[in-house]
């Protein structure tokens, strides 16, 4: 038995009746239905464009209902192309009408003599298809298809008898209107079958499934005799072959359930497999999910759990917003700082400039003056005549300053008059007084503290008042040591504090009698208190916290207090140096709490300016003039009174140095008072003066400012060997008195030798001159 191929059967709606299964038309696979549609009398045709037109016309014929029968197989397949080369038609499927090759059943029945004789069957039958091609033309179509409209009309079947079949490739299905068609030049002939996918093909079968449930009882009718037609017409053809069209119509019936080749078997083990299958994948599957979900309900309570435990025990949350709003808060306030520390130094500048030229123009009117003075009398000296316009404008102009000077003097004489002080010495007073230059300053530095007033006013006071600053990394320190410790929060803050300390010390002047001290500043006690909590809640005995103010003096008072000493501060004032020291020794006294490298550097960068501007002021400002005898023993001399006033200045200036005795070594003390300006300026001018009381008390004035803290040792029975011209003019002094007849002043000057530690030089001069009165004097000391 030969190995048939197999069929797909297109599968008929569940409600059709008995009659659908013989109507069902079949094909072989992948050929496209509408093409395997043939007619009765279109046995003959080629397959072309008129295949499709021919295919139309029984379903015109007969309603809607389906009047086509697939009946390729292989026979029709190879022969279609012995068909093709004996024709002109385009080549095409052609089509075999023998329904022998469609009952599978049947087919498997046969032995190798059938297919032999069906082998010689195709061979006539391929030659009568090749007689009968014939291209009819529209006419003869249009009479074709009226002729079926009648037939239709009258319910009687379309002959199969006809000589003449046709198809025409590419005829649309309206052919009501043939003027409308195209040339055959513009038809597509197809030379393959378009391939469907799957879903092609399932909704082109939902289509047909929908529109067969549509036909009604009588499209059914004649689609059965349609059928049958076809199935007589393919009994004649095939020669030898006697099939019972009742047996074909239980064959498609067979066929129909075969139609499910394509897919897997249906029958209820299987579908009950599959159920079963399908159930244990559903199974399975809602394990896992409901495992997934026990496990997130898990990762909920383990959630909800941690979030609790971490709200009730260290607040993390909290944390976590404290740290940030303290990130934003320092960024605004080094933005803020940034934008403000411009102005500030501009102001800071303006000030600064401002008190330079103040004490430049003291400075410049002091030595101006002094260079008209001492000119003066040198010509009164000379007794030289004026006698050039030139000397005599000098004259004038020296005049005009002499003058000056004068007033000046007589006002300060009058001021201390009505103070009481009968004991000042012409020369010490500080010649600062108001002038219409001061008028001019005073309004310049009023404006200057009027634009520094402006500088914060746009600023909230969390990020301009230096305690509210500090209020906000003492929470830090109190909530979270360790971080704020690890931070070095103690070496930042004084970088943050500089720009706010400088815009308050804009108007602050060291040197000023009435300016207020650093103490009482609100930026030092605010740093004090923080400092002060710092002790009592920090575990650790060496705080970084206590270096801050330290830090601060170092970083920004230092500098600015160094500017001042520079530029500003004059030496032979003596409010000035008292002030300058005042302020000087509170800081050092604070850098001295906390020793290190940096503190170090700063005090030496303060005490250097301040040696520096001693000796400047020793070297530019001291001149004591020497006159003649004669010029100088009448008192009320101009010239006597000229040199005991630079004298008494001199001894001013030696004065204010000493007053460092504190803070500046002692070698340097002693090298600069002791060294440059007694020995080289006052000694020469006590060696110049005419022995008697007033040189007696210029050496005790001389005495007085030597510090007592020099002297202190109880076994030290020499002086300093700076102080040695000192005691020697001492003992010319009191040899020379001890001959006159003032001797009274000779105990003065013991005296003197004893305060400064001369014992020695004492007891050898009154063993000298017999003087054991004053013997008691040494023992006691």
């Amino acid at each position: 038995m030969a190995h048939r191929p197999k069929r797909t059967f297109r599968q008929r709606r569940a409600d059709s009746s008995d009659s659908d299964s013989t109507q069902e038309p079949f094909a072989e696979p992948g050929a496209p239905r509408e093409h395997a549609d043939l007619g009765p009398a279109e046995e003959g045709l080629p397959s072309g464009g008129g295949r499709a037109e021919a295919a139309e016309l029984p379903r015109r014929a007969w309603g809607r209902g389906r009047g086509r029968v697939w009946a390729s197989s292989r026979h029709a397949a190879r022969a279609a192309p012995r068909l093709d080369r004996g024709s002109d038609v385009p080549e095409s499927r052609a089509v075999d009408l023998s329904t022998d090759e469609e009952d599978g059943t049947h087919r498997s029945s046969e032995s190798k003599d059938d297919q032999s004789s069906s082998s010689n069957s195709s061979s006539s039958l391929e030659e009568e298809f090749t007689s009968l091609v014939n291209i009819p033309d529209a006419a003869f179509i249009q009479a074709a298809y009226r002729k079926r409209e009648l037939a239709r009309a009258q319910e009687d079947y379309i002959s199969l008898d006809v000589k003449h079949a046709f198809t025409i490739s590419g005829m649309r299905k309206n052919t009501e209107y043939p003027e409308s068609e195209p040339d055959d030049h513009e038809n597509i002939i197809p030379f393959t079958l378009k391939l469907q996918t799957l879903r092609q093909k399932m909704a082109e079968e939902t289509a047909r499934n929908e529109e067969t449930s549509e036909d009604s009882e009588e499209d059914k009718k004649y689609q059965d005799i349609w059928e049958q037609q076809q199935m007589r017409k393919a009994v004649k053809i095939t020669k030898g072959r006697d099939i019972d069209l009742s047996h074909s119509s239980e064959s498609q019936t067979v066929k129909k359930f075969d139609a499910s080749i394509s897919f897997p078997p249906v029958n209820l083990e299987i579908i009950k497999k599959q159920l079963n299958t399908r159930l244990t994948l559903l199974q399975d599957t809602h394990r896992s999910h409901l495992r997934e979900y026990e496990k997130y309900i898990q990762d909920v309570k383990s959630s909800k759990s941690t979030i609790q435990n971490l709200e009730n025990s260290s607040n993390q949350v909290l944390n976590f917003k404290f740290y940030k709003s303290m990130k934003v808060y320092v960024d605004n306030l080094i933005d803020c700082l940034n934008k403000k520390i411009i102005n500030i130094q501009e102001i800071e500048s303006a000030m600064h400039a401002l008190l330079v030229k103040q004490a430049m123009i003291f400075m410049k009117r002091r030595q101006d003056e002094l260079k008209h003075e001492s000119a003066y009398l040198q010509q009164l000296s000379r007794k030289a005549e004026m006698s050039t316009n030139r000397s005599l404008a000098i004259d004038e102009k020296t005049q005009w300053i002499l003058e000056e000077i004068e007033s000046r003097r007589a006002r300060r004489r009058q001021a201390r008059v009505l103070s009481g002080n009968c004991t000042h010495q012409e020369g010490t007073s500080s010649d600062d007084e108001l002038s219409s230059d001061m008028i001019d300053f005073q309004k310049s530095q009023g404006d200057i503290l009027q634009d520094h007033k402006k500088i914060f006013e746009d600023v909230h006071d969390d990020f301009c008042n230096i305690q509210n600053i500090l209020l906000k990394f003492q929470q830090w320190r109190e909530k979270f040591p360790d971080s704020y410790y690890e931070a070095f929060i103690s070496l930042c803050i004084p970088k943050l504090l500089n720009p706010l300390i400088r815009f308050q010390l804009i108007d602050w002047n060291p040197l000023k009698f009435d300016s207020i001290g650093l103490k009482q500043m609100p930026w030092f006690t605010s740093i004090e208190e923080f400092i002060d909590s710092s002790m009592e809640d920090s575990k650790k005995e060496d705080s970084s916290d206590k270096k801050i103010l330290s830090t601060v003096i170092s970083k920004t008072i230092i500098p600015r207090l160094t500017d001042f000493v520079e530029f500003i501060w004059d030496p032979l004032s003596t409010s000035q140096t008292t002030n300058l020291i005042t302020q000087s020794r509170m800081i050092l006294e604070e850098h001295s709490t906390c020793e290190n490298e940096v503190i170090s550097k700063g005090k030496q960068d303060l005490l250097k300016p301040i040696v520096s501007r001693m000796k400047k002021a020793i070297d530019d400002d001291v001149f004591i003039p020497l006159y003649p005898e004669s010029a100088v023993e009448n008192r009320m001399s101009p010239h006597s009174k000229f040199q005991e006033r630079q004298f008494w200045s001199g001894l001013k200036l030696f004065r204010n140095i000493l007053l460092w005795n504190e803070l500046l070594p002692e070698d340097t003390l002693q090298e600069l008072g002791l060294g440059k300006l007694l020995n080289r300026y006052l000694i020469i001018a006590l060696l110049n003066a005419i022995p008697g009381p007033d040189v007696v008390k210029k050496c005790n004035q001389i005495a007085a400012c030597l510090p007592e803290k020099w002297f202190q040792n109880s076994a030290m029975r020499t002086s300093f060997p700076q102080l040695e011209n000192f005691i020697q003019f001492l003992l010319q002094s009191a040899r020379k008195l001890s001959t006159s007849e003032i001797r009274d002043e000779v105990k003065e000057i013991i005296l003197i030798l004893v305060k400064i530690k001369a014992l020695n030089q004492a007891e050898s001069f009154i063993e000298e001159y017999h003087l054991d009165h004053l013997k008691s004097v040494i023992k006691e000391v």
